[in-house]
């Protein structure tokens, strides 16, 4: 696991599974949001987008837990990594229980550190809703950079929306003053 302030990054369980399709895979508006796939009725199981797989070089994903009661709080991760440009896309999502209580910006640090101290990439990007408010702090905070809008470019649930792309580099994460909540493996 690797722990920041208030969550920790874990392997995917089998447990979470069922918890994290029910809560964010189900809710077909929301997950219209976070995802640029359309959404098609999954029922629970093999083929849900949160079930434990093979490991992939392009793909890590995480669960998110709360530290304070190891619960299991949402899903992050990083995608469509490339190791010969080290570049990833960053991406979270929480369960609406612990939606709004200020860890967003503690798991987008976190997934900072797996990106930049133990995968070696030099660029992190996120691209979010331009109305998704909560992404957008929790990345500036982490010292992301808005770096321009795709507009028009995300069908969600009946129009088109706007999307921001911001990116943080590997030297402007190492220059921060603090260390993202001194987020360290645990070996968890």
């Amino acid at each position: 696991m690797i722990r920041g302030d208030r969550v920790g990054l874990r392997a995917r369980h089998e447990a979470d599974v069922p918890v994290l399709h029910a809560a964010l895979y189900d809710d077909v508006a929301a997950r219209s949001r976070t995802d640029d796939r359309p959404w098609r009725p999954i029922p629970f199981g093999p083929h849900s987008p949160f079930a434990v797989g093979e490991p992939s070089d392009g793909v890590a994903p995480f669960s998110v837990v709360d530290l304070d009661t190891q619960t299991l709080a949402g899903a992050a991760g990083l995608w469509g990594i490339d190791a010969h440009n080290r570049t990833a896309h960053l991406g979270i999502s929480l369960l609406p229980a612990f939606r709004g209580r200020g860890l967003g910006s503690d798991v987008v640090r976190v997934l900072c550190t797996y990106g930049f101290a133990v995968r070696g990439m030099q660029r992190l990007q996120v691209e979010t809703l331009m109305d998704n408010a909560s992404m957008i702090a929790a990345a500036t905070k982490a010292g992301f950079v808005a770096e321009g809008t795709l507009r028009r470019a995300a069908w969600v649930y009946g129009a088109f929306a706007d999307v921001m792309v911001l990116g943080l580099l590997a030297g402007e994460w190492a220059a921060q003053d603090r260390r993202f909540g001194d987020a360290e493996p645990d070996g968890g």
